[in-house]
């Protein structure tokens, strides 16, 4: 499938069968026309099982047979994760199978019959419509090691998402029952201060040590950092702690198993960014993202996670595109509006940029002198947050361009053809 809007229009021909289909949990409903909008047959009910997909291939077949139809386009709106199934299976059997925006249904829904009436079968006749008049994209269904890390990087998100709840439920418990805690300690992850936590988290198990005997129970697990001094401050805030002193044993219990499941995400986290190092080398021009300094296998995972294969990629563009960071600007007359990015793309691709180009532009040279220079030309220079953007949009195509021809990073040609290149270098 090709990825310009003409190219889009000419995939849909006289011999072409349209299968627009509304996708729901349970059952899902298809409805088929031509390149014309001239509906065939009635709609098709259809379970979200194998039979299911296969009663709705057994019905594509007959209508080709009936119309003359020789290619069928298949399209869906992406509800949820509902649509995944059908669309592997359709992809696996050889059709070509697109996407409709789902805000695109929602606009166009009224324009056949002037009715605001919304349900599965309009739905479907809907996306056909818009299938017909090349408003699709073509999903990028990943497979192999791509499908592998997607999978990757989702559960890596999860399991952040869960450290950090369990971060904030430790520090409640202990805000409850120990706040003077944080005045001996900085942060409660510190080795002394876990290990602290492990054996006398509240002010009644402290006040029953003296400073050399909490200092002994340190010693087998902490060597540096603590010493009788720190241990008599514990000590002493212990006995003027204002924490709730009610509850305490199953406070105890609780701060024990949010202390386990911390510790056990920490360990799930570090085994699966070690796995997801492992997968990523395997990726022709991987190991030339991972050397430009700055950038590191984690977020050369996170961008093979979103983009797929490079070599289904024919510009840049399209990366930029799918990360949202394409531009949009609201101008009439002689009013011209904000230029601002869209954010309609994959949102956990962009984070990643954004997250990636703020270690680079502090400490990789040629991103550094670049920021500097967005920011203090003299021609329409860009605020800090702009040039970070803009910035990304660079970072893509520098991954592409590597990806595709598996060269290694040249800062030189980042900074070739910009004025005061001599000073840039020179940065």
């Amino acid at each position: 499938m090709n990825y310009t809007q003409n190219q889009k229009i000419s995939q849909i021909t006289p011999s072409t069968l349209i299968v627009g289909i509304d996708v729901a949990k349970e059952k899902h409903v298809a409805r088929f026309q031509d390149d014309r909008g001239l509906e065939f047959g009635k709609r098709l009910i259809f379970e979200n099982r194998i039979h299911g997909f296969q009663t709705l291939l057994d019905c594509v077949k007959r209508h080709q047979n009936d119309n003359h139809k020789d290619h069928v386009i298949f399209g869906m709106e992406p509800t949820g994760h509902y649509w995944l199934n059908l669309a592997y299976f359709l992809k696996a059997k050889g059709y070509d199978v697109v996407l409709v925006n789902p805000m695109h249904v929602k606009k166009s829904k009224e324009l056949d019959d002037n009715s605001p009436t919304k349900n599965d079968t309009k739905d479907a006749r809907v996306i056909a419509q818009l299938m017909k008049d090349g408003r699709y994209s073509v999903p990028n269904l990943l497979e192999g090691v791509y499908a592998e890390l997607r999978e990757g990087v989702k559960l890596r998100d999860q399991l952040i998402k869960q450290l950090m709840i369990i971060e904030g439920r430790i520090e409640n418990v202990i805000q409850r029952f120990f706040p003077e805690f944080f005045d001996v300690f900085g942060d409660w992850k510190g080795k002394a201060a876990f290990h602290t936590l492990r054996m006398f988290p509240f002010p009644s198990d402290i006040q029953k040590l003296t400073p050399e005997e909490v200092l002994q129970k340190w010693k087998p697990h902490v060597q540096r950092g603590v010493g009788l001094k720190r241990a008599t401050k514990l000590v002493e805030v212990a006995n003027k702690s204002v924490g709730i002193e009610v509850g305490i044993q199953f406070a105890k219990r609780e701060l024990d198993c949010l202390l386990d499941q911390y510790e056990l995400y920490k360990t799930q986290l570090a085994q699966l960014d070690e796995e997801l190092e492992g997968r990523v080398e395997s990726i022709p021009g991987a190991k030339q993202m991972t050397s430009i300094p700055g950038l590191g296998h984690t977020t050369i995972a996170l961008f093979f996670a979103e983009v797929g294969d490079l070599s289904k990629y024919n510009h840049p563009q399209q990366l930029v595109n799918l990360a949202g960071l394409s531009l949009k600007e609201h101008s009439s007359g002689k009013y011209k509006g904000q230029t601002k990015i869209t954010k309609r793309g994959r949102r956990r691709l962009r984070k990643a940029l954004y997250l990636a180009i703020r270690p680079l532009v502090a400490h990789n040279s040629v991103f550094k002198a670049l920021h500097h220079y967005y920011t203090n030309r003299l021609d329409r220079p860009l605020k800090k947050q702009q040039s970070l953007i803009a910035l990304c949009c660079k970072l893509l195509r520098v991954l592409f361009a590597i990806g595709k021809k598996q060269c290694e990073f040249d800062g030189l040609k980042l900074l070739k053809g910009l004025p005061q290149i001599k000073a840039l270098q020179a940065a």
